[in-house]
């Protein structure tokens, strides 16, 4: 079952890289009382992903402050290390954007986004989508029919929603 507008987000926990090294962040530490947007990419580093799709939140990320969103959070299914090398490499960490693994894929998989595209090696990887999210509940889902676009998932049209 996939999650849909108005459900709450599954409770989860994803890695990231902090001062010591891994560590865990619960979800709720990241929604709980706040306004965020998430928004998933197949793989760090791809070319869809890396060319379109970071770069729509960095070009949108003060725009999206000004309407009262907290933080932007990127979700991928990739490991922490990963995740925090796109993020220097992308500019998305100077632009205060949120990377975060979902190393084994249980978000993904909960919230009923995950894929397989054998041809180029994705396994249980996830859906390019973005949401508007309010507390832990979702406002707003945009799921792109193709993995390899960033439209109605992009920061522009997610800035629309806001």
């Amino acid at each position: 079952m996939s999650i849909s507008q108005g459900d709450r987000l599954p409770d989860a926990t994803f890695l990231r890289v902090g001062p010591e090294g891994p560590e865990q962040v619960p979800l709720s530490d990241l929604t709980s009382g706040r306004k965020v947007i998430i928004f998933a990419v197949p793989a760090a580093f791809s070319s869809t992903c890396s060319a379109q799709h970071i770069p729509s939140y960095i070009r949108t990320r003060a725009a999206l402050a000004e309407r009262g969103v907290d933080d932007v959070i990127c979700v991928s299914v990739n490991d922490p290390f990963v995740m925090k090398a796109w993020a220097e490499a992308s500019g998305a960490e100077a632009a205060g954007i949120t990377l975060v693994a979902d190393a084994d894929g249980a978000f993904t998989t909960a919230m009923g986004r995950n894929f397989d595209a054998p041809p180029v090696g994705f396994y249980g990887r996830s859906e390019r989508y973005a949401m508007v999210v309010e507390d832990g509940i979702v406002r707003a889902l945009e799921v792109e029919e193709n993995p390899g676009v960033a439209e109605v998932s992009s920061g522009e049209a997610i800035l629309k929603k806001v």
